[in-house]
């Protein structure tokens, strides 16, 4: 169990401690189930109530919150609440899975495999042709890479996950439970004579930059033709489809459910909301916010925030909104 005092927390967020708390800390924990040797965070003002009746020992607050924590107890006032929380939960954060071998003998690798210094394979996988490992990628249990893939280094795939041939990773990538990197894009014509359907080939890859994270059982499929391309400090959540042709920027947010028809592109630092959907060869531009559940048919503006289905200026949607609850009234 990983403990530490109060000033051993405060050396690693540098902030202000206020009051006293002479518990070793076990753990972090929300203010409804926390115990004595919990440390916890309150974000603004409306938590304090729950800090009066919480058991814990210490919280993070924000530096200007006017309160005190009562006798026994300790705040330590920091800028930022959830920065802090993130670095704290680092702290806590329980060691992976351990490899008693670096490479486990029912893993089945090509002979041809160039792979860096320690790399870890773990049991049932499968590393075909021509793949290239950089330095210290892990690949749990039961993960398939196949011929010509390109992983750099310290990227992390968890067990499930299948990378289809050709695929390029980036550094540093996390990819979580059964992720599908590489499969077909959709791709379908009816035929001639009407009868059925044909498939249209996808001969093209994906690309994934570095800090790459994404989410368990969400697929990234590959191109019909050139790549499909997630830029660099992509993060994307669970149950996410990223069609065939989009294109990404860096930094972009994509919540659970959410997903891209074919030859999207969105710019830097844009946000999806959970299950909204955008329609093929739609551009987001740079900065723009997509509200949970909106289906987004048309080319939204840098830094705009839309909502609804079909999606709107999230100022316009909220009066349409506000204009068919007073009709209903009425």
């Amino acid at each position: 169990m990983k403990t530490y005092t109060i000033t051993e927390i405060n050396e690693l967020l540098e902030g202000e401690i206020t009051g006293n708390c002479a518990h070793q800390i076990t753990a972090p924990e929300q203010l409804e189930k926390a115990e004595n040797h919990h440390i916890t965070f309150i974000g603004s003002p409306k938590y304090i109530k729950l800090w009066e009746k919480s058991k814990a020992c210490a919280a993070i607050v924000p530096e200007n919150l006017n309160f005190e924590p009562g006798e026994g107890r300790a705040f330590i006032r920091v800028k930022n609440v959830d920065l802090s929380m993130a670095k704290i939960l680092e702290m806590y954060t329980p060691d992976p899975p351990v490899f008693e071998i670096d490479i486990h003998p029912t893993a089945v690798v090509h002979k041809s495999v160039i792979m860096g210094s320690g790399c870890k394979i773990g049991a049932g996988c499968y590393v075909g042709k021509d793949v290239m490992l950089g330095d210290g990628v892990v690949l749990y249990p039961n993960v398939t890479v196949f011929d010509e893939t390109h992983i750099g280094n310290h990227t992390v795939i968890w067990s499930g996950t299948v990378i289809r041939e050709r695929s390029e990773i980036g550094h540093y990538c996390i990819f979580h439970l059964n992720v599908s990197i590489g499969a077909d894009g959709f791709g379908f014509r009816p035929s001639e004579d009407g009868r059925g359907l044909v498939k249209i080939p996808q001969i093209g890859n994906v690309v994934i930059g570095n800090g790459v994270e994404i989410g368990a059982n969400s697929t990234v499929d590959r191109g019909k033709f050139s790549s499909t391309i997630i830029g660099d400090g992509c993060k994307i959540d669970n149950l996410v489809q990223i069609a065939h042709n989009c294109v990404l920027g860096r930094s972009c947010i994509m919540a659970g459910s959410s997903g891209l028809a074919g030859s999207v592109t969105l710019g830097d630092g844009v946000i999806i909301g959970g299950s909204a959907s955008i329609k093929d060869h739609v551009t987001i531009h740079s900065g723009a916010k997509v509200g949970g559940g909106s289906g987004v048919m048309n080319d939204v503006a840098a830094g705009q925030t839309v909502l609804g289905y079909p999606a709107t200026d999230s100022r316009e949607m909220l009066k349409q909104w506000i204009a068919i609850r007073n009709l209903v009234k009425d």
